[in-house]
């Protein structure tokens, strides 16, 4: 038996490692930028940029030890937690960015780089490297030599090393804030993207759903229909009626359910099915499609009109011997919208037997969820009976013609 490989708990308190790379590489590369434009007002810019170079290598492992002690002491709880272990650690990192370099202070090229100032009292001071100058009018120029940092004694050592790691404190804490600030971020836009992924998932599950309830409902109907014609004595009309219904469902099975289609495809499926009803009722049922050209690339939902068709045959032609009209018409309804009317004619009131009990009680029902599911509240399904008789469905939908 096989098992999938488990992530390790190291590997998913670092899997922002990307995320904190680019900010320690940005920090440090704006930090590098000002050094260079710092270094190329003096004489000598490249002993200061190659010195400074050991401290921005220092800083980068610094902070990525930052990084990793946010990540392993609070990277799996919450911001408050994580912004006190940030402080803590650009502490720590700070004094070991003190450490490091007071460590390193004996590598660092000496300056060739001169300063000049003037004093008051007419003197001028020189200062190149550790070595100050001082020229007077009188006599010989006097030369002193600063001590390095290694020279001092201990309790000067110690001032010098606290007063580098407040300043170096100061920039680990605008990194950690910088860093835990892009991580919430990112956070919070990953929920944003999962919660739109699972309710975009879930509709579409739920469209699927509806459209697998509507199939088993027609097919249902079709094969009583050709049941009847077969035990009536009508065997050439039952046959072409299952040529037909074969066309029918090599259209629309190819389909798939949570997709769109045109307007104009739609209605294509109809035909084929109203072609294998009027082989049941040639006398009985006239149709009528009205679809405006400029409407025929509208999307809607691949067989949304399938039950509505269905059930106006089963309720509205089916029981009675008279002539009904089945009307389909679309219209344009304003900026962005548009309307489709599907009304069967007949004198029967029809407002109890679309619920009667004979019936699956799926088709209109089944027609306003997968809307609703499918467009929410920009959708709308109106139903009633019609003053001089029949029944009327009019749906609202969104205008897109699928141009891109």
């Amino acid at each position: 038996m096989m098992m999938a490989p488990l992530t390790g708990d190291s590997d998913a308190r670092f899997a922002d490692w990307r995320l904190a790379l680019k900010s320690i590489l940005g920090f440090w590369i704006f930090y590098a930028l000002t050094v260079v434009a710092r270094a190329l007002l003096s004489t000598d810019p490249v002993t200061i940029i190659q010195n400074r170079m050991v401290t921005i290598a220092i800083g980068v492992a610094v902070t990525g030890l930052i990084y990793a002690l946010i990540q392993l002491f609070g990277g799996r709880t919450g911001i408050r937690r994580k912004a006190i272990v940030a402080g803590i650690a650009s502490l720590l990192g700070a004094c070991t960015m003190a450490g490091l370099l007071m460590a390193t202070e004996k590598m660092m090229r000496e300056s060739r780089a001169e300063s000049r100032y003037q004093a008051r009292e007419g003197f001028v001071i020189i200062e190149r490297g550790h070595s100050i100058r001082i020229e007077r009018s009188a006599g010989e120029p006097l030369v002193m030599t600063m001590p390095r940092l290694h020279q001092l004694d201990r309790s000067k050592r110690l001032r010098f090393a606290a007063d580098t790691a407040v300043m170096w404190l100061f920039f680990f804490v605008a990194w950690s804030a910088f860093y835990l600030a892009m991580k919430a971020q990112a956070e919070a836009l990953g929920a944003r993207r999962q919660a739109a992924e699972a309710e975009s998932a879930a509709r579409s599950a739920q469209v699927r759903a509806l459209r697998y309830q509507v199939n088993p409902h027609f097919l249902f109907n079709t094969l009583n229909s050709l049941s009847s014609l077969i035990m009536s004595g009508r065997p050439e009309e039952a046959e072409s009626m299952i040529l037909k219904l074969s066309r029918f469902f090599r259209s629309s099975l190819s389909l798939d359910p949570a997709a769109d289609v045109t307007l104009a495809e739609e209605i294509a499926l109809q035909r084929l099915y109203l072609d294998i009803e009027r082989v049941r009722f040639p006398r009985r049922l006239k149709v009528e499609i009205d679809v405006p050209e400029e409407l025929e690339s509208a999307q809607l939902p691949a067989l949304v009109l399938q039950p509505i068709v269905e059930n106006a045959i089963k309720y509205g032609v089916s029981p009675t011997k008279e002539k009904v009209v089945l009307r389909i018409a679309a219209r344009e309804a304003g900026p962005g919208r548009f309307t489709i009317e599907i009304s069967n004619s007949g004198k029967r009131r029809l407002a109890d037997i679309w619920e009667m009990p004979d019936g699956t009680g799926l088709g209109l029902t089944n027609v306003c969820e997968r809307l609703r599911a499918r467009f929410g509240p920009a959708a709308r399904c109106e139903f009633g009976e019609q003053d001089e008789g029949g029944y009327r469905v009019v749906m609202t939908l969104p205008l897109d013609r699928g141009d891109g």
